[in-house]
């Protein structure tokens, strides 16, 4: 018996055209990870703005797109759409489906992330908006075994997503860290949706089929753990030994120790097998126990920001675009305005980590952008009010880019990990079901 998990979204916003064709292939689960650092500092001002906010708000479009499968019993959803908030996401998701006319759905919420209560004592700054840990599969495994068909949860690990069903279904003992390795790499897979699939490839991106239409993966999973890797016929992308194996090493530090909640995987001896037409082979995955701490991420206040970008084109399009920037920072210095923090780049020269262009003395053009941070919301805005004099009284070849805003400053988040004993977090975390 083989189980078929589909990763039908890799962040929140990413694409829902591919979903229906994934749950075409006849999936048993669909899973959509919507969670990064980043989101979590989005849904923390969304909830800051509406309490009843702080979750992924494209969750109804996705069980909306599921729901024929829902119904009929083909497929489960698992996801971490609930952010920081997963009691008013499984509210949403219920609302969503009663106006739909579904019935007899269990929709289940996994609690107990949410560390910010215990700030304190956890060494975290209790002034955050958020302080949450990075949970593991147990509770999907328990919401699934209580008949869930949609289980919504917090910040858990974006692997672990995967590995709640594979336990569920083939009774894997939580100490068998080969086995939950393995699932650990079906998820690591998976949880980017189109990109294990041909989409954000380094090698030959060129050579994809189908670049409009790029599919997204699933897999086929054996009791053991070995799993083949493909995507739904007549999609574009491409799965192949080499879009699989760059994949396996995204965001891993040491692939002989990739951290988890439920296992240290070791990637280093994992075996990819290329069977052609779209679908690669995945064993040999070793495990290690799991770490004996839970990451976890706390978010805070962290000041304003606001932005300019001026393009200049050639001659000396840099020396201009320099020359504008320095105008700023020089009106910063004579109103007294208290900037925090610079950061400034110039876009044709610099701005991906170093001497990029292919015209070291004279780049045809250049986007100069400067970013300040302030204290206070004002004072960012009011420096960029001193840009605008640069149309006219500037270098000269001047092109505004982007749209100004009006010089409307950012609140900036900072966003701090920390690790906290399971032990301190584990008796806090339940599930709850409701029918539909």
């Amino acid at each position: 018996m083989s189980i078929r998990i589909g990763g039908g979204q890799g962040f929140y916003g990413d694409g829902l055209a591919p979903v229906p064709d994934l749950l075409g292939a006849g999936l048993d689960y669909l899973v959509l990870e919507g969670l990064a650092e980043l989101t979590l500092a989005i849904l923390a001002k969304d909830r800051a703005r509406d309490e009843t906010l702080g979750y992924t708000r494209d969750l109804p479009l996705y069980l909306m797109a599921a729901l024929d499968h829902l119904t009929s019993g083909k497929t489960k959803v698992i996801t971490n759409a609930g952010g920081i908030n997963p009691i008013a996401a499984g509210r949403v998701a219920i609302e969503m489906l009663r106006s739909a006319g579904a019935s007899g759905l269990k929709v289940a919420t996994v609690v107990g992330d949410d560390v910010l209560p215990k700030a304190g004592e956890l060494g975290v700054d209790p002034g955050a908006n958020f302080a949450n840990v990075y949970l593991g599969a147990r509770p999907i495994v328990e919401a699934l075994a209580s008949g869930a068909d949609i289980v919504i949860t917090g910040r858990v690990a974006d692997a672990s997503l995967f590995v709640g069903p594979l336990v569920h279904e083939f009774g894997w003992d939580w100490e068998d860290w080969d086995r939950i390795g393995a699932g650990v790499v079906v998820g690591h897979l998976l949880e980017c949706s189109g990109q294990v699939a041909g989409g954000n490839y380094s090698g030959a991106w060129w050579e994809n089929p189908d670049p409009f239409r790029i599919g997204f993966p699933f897999c086929d999973v054996e009791p053991d753990g070995t799993a083949v890797i493909s995507k739904a016929e007549g999609t574009g992308g491409m799965v192949t030994f080499d879009t699989v194996r760059e994949q396996l090493l995204y965001e891993v530090q040491d692939p002989s120790k990739y951290m988890n909640p439920d296992v240290v995987a070791d990637f280093t001896v994992v075996e990819l097998d290329d069977l052609g037409s779209n679908r690669v082979r995945i064993s040999g995955t070793g495990g290690a126990p799991a770490p004996d701490t839970y990451k976890g991420l706390a978010c805070s206040p962290a000041g304003w920001s606001c932005e300019v970008k001026m393009g200049y084109s050639w001659p000396d399009a840099e020396a201009k675009a320099r020359s504008a920037l320095r105008y700023i920072k020089h009106r910063a210095e004579v109103l007294n305005i208290p900037v925090l923090e610079w950061w400034e780049e110039y876009f044709g020269v610099n701005a991906y980590g170093g001497p990029t262009a292919p015209w070291p003395d004279d780049p045809p053009e250049v986007v100069g952008r400067l970013v300040w941070k302030c204290a206070d919301a004002a004072d960012a805005s009011r420096l960029f009010r001193q840009a605008g004099v640069l149309g006219l009284s500037g270098p000269p070849a001047f092109a505004a880019v982007g749209r100004a805003r009006d010089g409307k400053p950012t609140q900036l988040l900072s966003v701090r990990p920390f690790f906290v004993d399971r032990q301190a977090v584990d008796p806090g975390v339940r599930v709850e079901i409701e029918e539909v």
